[in-house]
């Protein structure tokens, strides 16, 4: 029996940035790493940025490596990721992994960028879909992206307040 797909979805309100002024950040695909937490290197592998079928190779984050016998461990991941679709006046975006040590099978991700009702900020959704992952409960895995996407809006609209 085939086992089902996670999927998930977590979003991030801004009150003080468009999504026309967000859209960019995510648009430079070679440079999440200037926004998601504890992403110490990301840059292009492949192709140009921007392009579909370009290649980023991100390292540093630390989604698991605690264990029961070292609690205090912590696992530097790396992943390699393709653009599969981009649409600039829709402000999406869709990546697939394509190697990477977090253990993700068939991944594939999706960044929305919406405009707020009434004209002002915007909302980042970014949604999932993973093969189980053996170990890992999904509501602990998106409780991790819940997080990262929080910290990752908040140094965009930051770093938007004072540019």
């Amino acid at each position: 029996m085939e086992q089902q797909k996670w999927e998930a979805k977590v979003s991030a309100r801004l009150q003080k940035a468009t999504a026309d002024e967000i859209w960019p950040l995510f648009q430079d695909f070679f440079g999440l790493g200037k926004w998601f937490p504890g992403l110490s290197t990301c840059h292009g592998i492949h192709g140009n940025n921007a392009q579909l079928g370009c290649i980023r190779y991100c390292a540093g984050f630390s989604l698991s490596g605690k264990t029961e016998e070292n609690p205090a461990a912590v696992k530097t991941n790396w992943s390699k990721e393709r653009l599969i679709a981009m649409d600039p006046a829709a402000r999406t975006l869709s990546y697939e992994m394509l190697d990477g040590s977090i253990g993700f099978k068939n991944y594939v991700s999706t960044v929305k960028i919406v405009p707020a009702g009434g004209g002002e900020g915007c909302e980042i959704e970014w949604g999932f879909t993973v093969d189980p992952v053996e170990g890992w409960r999904l509501e602990d895995l998106v409780k991790i992206y819940d997080l990262g996407l929080q910290s990752m809006a908040k140094k965009m609209e930051d770093f938007l307040a004072i540019s």
